[in-house]
């Protein structure tokens, strides 16, 4: 089962226009338990009450996400590109953020494979999912208790048995460094900064993130200015472009656009308008 390009429905750290959201939406995010600790960042959890048809733009993270939802435990890769969902009745979802690095040791292959994809976890052509994931996934998404539902969707993941990887927590702490950095800008930096050359950070990337370290800086960087478009002070945005590290505004405004759909005063305008 393939439905690439299918984003999780709702997770809680990558969503824009925030201020649709809050009354829509029900998010919880969870600390996993101590054996899955090493592998993934946080549980977290989505439920949605709609009188009405409701449209959410997710921005794509470079994380691997395990979520229950469409009746199977759908492993989503990293996407480049934009995407939305609209929602037309309630429900809800629970989902596996992954740390940097940590989905790897249940694939058994380059994360960098899963790029754009979203794939039932029972259907990975490599990996340690053996048991079929459908019926859990028909459980969680009726599951009224949040406990059960934070502790079944673990209980699924700790049943793959991964192995420990010294390599995660290695990939995880240069992530840090480029989400809390903003003096980083250019690969070269994270190189420098990891000891080890462009060539040997871009092969690392793909064995274990899932996307190129160009593309996490930017986006980064974009979230840095959609931050900015949240708040209610007017933004120069050829200053922030400087900033940021873009060569100009025009440079930003291209990938801003082309991450979220619309340029950013545009997008600033719509926040500031609801």
């Amino acid at each position: 089962m393939d439905n690439s390009r299918r984003p999780p429905a709702g997770e809680p750290s990558a969503l824009l226009r925030p201020d649709l959201a809050e009354p829509v939406l029900d998010l919880s995010r969870h600390h996993p338990r101590e054996s899955l600790r090493p592998f993934v960042d946080y549980v977290w959890v989505a439920r949605w009450t709609l009188t009405g048809p409701y449209r959410q733009q997710v921005l794509p993270q470079p994380r691997i996400h395990v979520a229950a939802e469409h009746d199977h435990l759908l492993v989503h890769g990293v996407n480049r590109k934009p995407f939305e969902r609209t929602f037309t009745e309630s429900g809800q979802v629970v989902g596996a953020a992954f740390r940097a690095g940590g989905f790897r040791p249940f694939l058994d292959a380059a994360v960098g494979t899963l790029e754009g994809k979203v794939i039932a976890a029972a259907a990975l052509p490599t990996g340690h999912f053996t048991a079929d994931d459908a019926p859990i996934a028909r459980r969680l998404l009726t599951e009224p208790d949040l406990s059960a539902l934070v502790t079944g969707l673990q209980d699924y993941l700790e049943a793959a048995a991964p192995q420990a990887d010294p390599m995660i927590d290695e990939v995880a702490h240069i992530m840090k460094r480029i989400e809390q950095d903003t003096g980083i800008h250019r690969v070269e930096q994270v190189a420098t900064m990891a000891g080890v050359s462009a060539r040997t950070l871009q092969r690392m990337f793909t064995e274990y993130v899932g996307i190129a370290p160009k593309w996490v800086i930017q986006r980064r960087r974009l979230l840095d200015a959609a931050e900015q478009a949240h708040s209610d002070d007017p933004v120069d945005w050829a200053a922030l472009a400087d900033q940021l590290g873009f060569s100009d505004q025009a440079h930003l405004v291209r990938a801003f656009t082309a991450a979220v759909g619309t340029p950013p005063a545009t997008y600033a305008k719509q926040t500031r308008g609801h």
